[in-house]
C-alpha cells in the first residue's frame, strides 16, 4: 500500500528525470491576468487565496513589467509574490508571460513591440502581419531567452531551496491564429529549406505540425537555460482544439494532445504538456493528457495530468476530485479564482479540504467519478466487487432532479483501503455494491419517490435461479482524517441515510468522506 501523496510525487519524478518535488499535490488556483501587476494587489490577493484553502497559487510574471527598459530588469513584483507567499505558507508557480500569451504577443515590452524590423511578426498567407512574434526570428528568441534566464537566475537566488517556487510555466497558450502557420519571410525560408510541403503535404494539419515543431524547438531553448540556472519542473499549457474548429481557428500548434509526440521530441526538457479546460467534456479532455506508461518511452510516464487552468464554477470541486481520483493528477487549478464569486469558490474550498485529508491515507487503488444529467452512471468492477455509481439526482426523492434546471455535477473519489473496505469522498453521488452474480441477476426497475419499486409496473423476474453470494453493507460511517492518515469516526449513516443498507450516498451540496465496510453472505 502507498500513500496518495507519495504516488503524486514519485510518479512526477519518473516523468521529469530532472528534479524532485518536495510538496504534496497541487491544490491550486490561477490568478486573473492583471492580479499581480501591483504591490497592493499582491498583498491583497495572496492571503485571500490562502483563506480559500489553496496550497499553491499560479501567478503571472509579465515581461513588459519585468524589463520595461531593454537590458534593465525589475524584479519588484516577483520578489513581492515570493515574500507574501512565504509569509502565507503558500507555494507559487510563476507563469512566464513572455513572447506569447494566448497566442498574442501582448505582454512583450513596448520597446519590443515598436521595433517590428528587429522583432518581426508572423504573417498570414496573404501577407497580413499579426500581433504574434515570429518564432523563426533569432532576435525574438534571444530577447525572450535573455529576460527569462534573468528571471530564473533571480528566482534561484531568492528561493534557492525551492521552498516557495516549485514549478515554472514557459509562455502561455502558444499557438497560431487566423492562419495555421506563419508565412513571414523567415518562416517561408525554413518551410522551403525543410521541404515540408513535399514531405508532409500542404493542408492546414500539415501546416500545424510544421509550426508545432518550431514552437517546441523555441521553448526548448528557454527550458534548457532554465535547467542550467535553477533546476525545477517545467511545463507548457495549451488552449484546446474544441468545437470542431480547424488549425488557425483555435490556437494551433501549441502543446495539444494530438501534437504531443512532436512537442516531446522537440522540447525534451519540458516535463508536462498541460490542458486548459474550459469547454464541456471535462473527462474527455483530461483523458487525452493523462498519457500512461509506454514501453517505447523507456518505462517513463509520457505525460502526467496537470490542469493549470479550468473554468472556475460551481462544478470545479467535483472536477478536482475526479482528476485526482481517476488519474492521480499532479494538480488542479481553476482560472481567475481571485475574481470568482463565493458561490463558485465554495466547491473548491470544500473539495480541497477533503483532498487534503485523503492524501495522507494508505490505500490500494483509487477511481474518479464525475456525473451530469447526460452522463450519470459508471460501473466499476473491483476484483468482483461491482460498484454501481450514479449521480445523486438519479435517486427518485430529490425534487431538484426533476424541476427543469440543469443538474449540478456530482463527483467523488473512491479509495480502496483493502478488501471490502472503501472511502467515498465527494459530493452528489450514490454508490451500491454487489457481487458479479448479484449484478448479473439484477433486473431494471423504476423506483417511486420512496425509493422502492413504482406501483403498478410489473417487475421482470429472472428465469434463472440465483446461485452465489451477495454483498451487504456492514457500516457506512462519516469520518474525517488527520495528518497521520488516521480515520476518525463522526457519525453512523444507517437506516434512511443508507436506504436501509442498500447504498452509500452524499447529496448534492454536501461534502463528505464516508468509510464503507462490506461483508459477503449467502
Amino acid at each position: 500500500m502507498k500513500r496518495i501523496v507519495f504516488i503524486a510525487i514519485s510518479l512526477f519524478m519518473v516523468i521529469s528525470g530532472y528534479a524532485q518535488l518536495n510538496y504534496s499535490p497541487i491544490l491550486g488556483g490561477e490568478l486573473s491576468n492583471s492580479a499581480a501587476t501591483s504591490i497592493s494587489d499582491i498583498d491583497e490577493v495572496l492571503p485571500r487565496m490562502k483563506q480559500l484553502g489553496l496550497n499553491t497559487v499560479l501567478v503571472p510574471i509579465y515581461w513588459e513589467l519585468t524589463e520595461p527598459v531593454e537590458g534593465q530588469m525589475d524584479f519588484t513584483l516577483t520578489d513581492r509574490v515570493i515574500d507574501v507567499a512565504r509569509q502565507q505558507g503558500l507555494k507559487i508557480i510563476p507563469l512566464w508571460f513572455g513572447a506569447w500569451k494566448n497566442s498574442m504577443s501582448c505582454y512583450t515590452p513596448t520597446w519590443f513591440k515598436r521595433d517590428v524590423k528587429r522583432f518581426p511578426r508572423a504573417m498570414t498567407a496573404e501577407g497580413k502581419p499579426l500581433e504574434i512574434a515570429s518564432c523563426f526570428s533569432d532576435n525574438v528568441l534571444q530577447a525572450d531567452l535573455k529576460a527569462f534566464s534573468a528571471l530564473m537566475q533571480h528566482i534561484a537566488e531568492k528561493d534557492p531551496q525551492r521552498e516557495v517556487v516549485i514549478m515554472i510555466q514557459i509562455e502561455n497558450e502558444i499557438g497560431m491564429l487566423e492562419s495555421a502557420r506563419d508565412h513571414s519571410p523567415l518562416a517561408e525560408k525554413a518551410y522551403k529549406a525543410e521541404r515540408w510541403a513535399e514531405r508532409y503535404g500542404t493542408d492546414e494539419f500539415s501546416d500545424e505540425k510544421f509550426m508545432a515543431k518550431h514552437y517546441a524547438s523555441y521553448v526548448e531553448h528557454l527550458a534548457k537555460a532554465a535547467r542550467q540556472l535553477h533546476d525545477m519542473p517545467l511545463y507548457v499549457n495549451a488552449a484546446m482544439n474544441s468545437r470542431g474548429r480547424k488549425p488557425g481557428e483555435y490556437p494551433s500548434a501549441g502543446p495539444l494532445a494530438h501534437l504531443a509526440d512532436i512537442w516531446k521530441t522537440e522540447a525534451p526538457s519540458i516535463d508536462i504538456l498541460a490542458p486548459d479546460i474550459y469547454d464541456t467534456g471535462f473527462k474527455s479532455w483530461a483523458s487525452q493528457y493523462a498519457m500512461p506508461l509506454r514501453p517505447q518511452d523507456g518505462g517513463k510516464v509520457k505525460n502526467r495530468l496537470f490542469i493549470p487552468e479550468s473554468r472556475c464554477c460551481e462544478n470545479s470541486g467535483v472536477r478536482a476530485l475526479y482528476a485526482f481520483g481517476e488519474y492521480q493528477a499532479l494538480g488542479f487549478s481553476p482560472f481567475a479564482i481571485d475574481q470568482a464569486s463565493p458561490k463558485e469558490t465554495e466547491s473548491i474550498t470544500q473539495a480541497y479540504n477533503l483532498l487534503r485529508q485523503v492524501f495522507n491515507v494508505k490505500h490500494q487503488n483509487t477511481w474518479g467519478l464525475l456525473f451530469d444529467q447526460e452522463d450519470s452512471e459508471r460501473i466499476i468492477d473491483d476484483e468482483g466487487v461491482v460498484m454501481t455509481c450514479r449521480h445523486y439526482f438519479t435517486l427518485p426523492w430529490d425534487p431538484r432532479a426533476t424541476d427543469g434546471s440543469a443538474w449540478t455535477e456530482g463527483g467523488a473519489m473512491i479509495i480502496r483501503l483493502g478488501k471490502y473496505d472503501y472511502l467515498l469522498v465527494g459530493s452528489g453521488v450514490v454508490v451500491d455494491f454487489k457481487t458479479r452474480t448479484e449484478k448479473n441477476h439484477e433486473q431494471p426497475k423504476k423506483l417511486g419517490e420512496d425509493g422502492f419499486a413504482e406501483s403498478g409496473i410489473p417487475t421482470q423476474r429472472s428465469a434463472s435461479k440465483f446461485k452465489g453470494s451477495r454483498l451487504g453493507i456492514l457500516s457506512v460511517d462519516e469520518v474525517n482524517i488527520n495528518h497521520q492518515g488516521q480515520i476518525h469516526y463522526l457519525r453512523r449513516h444507517n437506516g434512511d441515510q443508507s436506504h436501509q443498507g442498500r447504498h452509500a450516498r452524499i447529496s448534492v451540496g454536501e461534502w463528505k468522506i464516508l468509510h464503507i465496510q462490506l461483508y459477503e453472505y449467502k
